[in-house]
């Protein structure tokens, strides 16, 4: 497989002092929020040419492809850049939970609250 990033898109990425863009995961047909994971260019590229949401982990210091152990596969429908330049989009389908921990979402577990009204 080659593994070049599109030149034209590598050039508009503002990555980490270690060369990571952050990458919000949203589920395509209801916009829900599942999940964030950090990508690089390599992983850019896999998630591009595959359609399979590819992510570096940073505490393995490898590639995981979403699903590939757990079974829990993102189907990539489309990928986004935002305006800076510093946060990419995706949109997926999800098969299973999106978080390791099982549940749907990252963001099932701890809400926080909501912002109290000033009188």
């Amino acid at each position: 497989m080659d593994s070049v990033l599109n030149p034209d898109i590598a050039a508009r990425l503002k990555r980490t002092t270690d060369g990571l863009v952050p990458a919000i995961v949203q589920q395509h047909d209801t916009r829900e929020v599942l999940m964030m994971g950090w990508m690089d260019d390599e992983a850019l590229h896999r998630t591009l040419t595959t359609g399979r949401a590819t992510y570096w982990s940073r505490s393995r210091q490898e590639y995981w492809v979403k699903g590939d152990t757990s079974g829990h596969v993102q189907w990539v429908k489309e990928v986004r850049l935002d305006c800076d330049g510093d946060t990419i989009l995706l949109t997926v389908d999800q098969v299973g939970a999106a978080c390791h921990t099982g549940d749907h979402t990252c963001f099932d577990a701890d809400l926080l609250g909501a912002p109290q009204a000033s009188a």
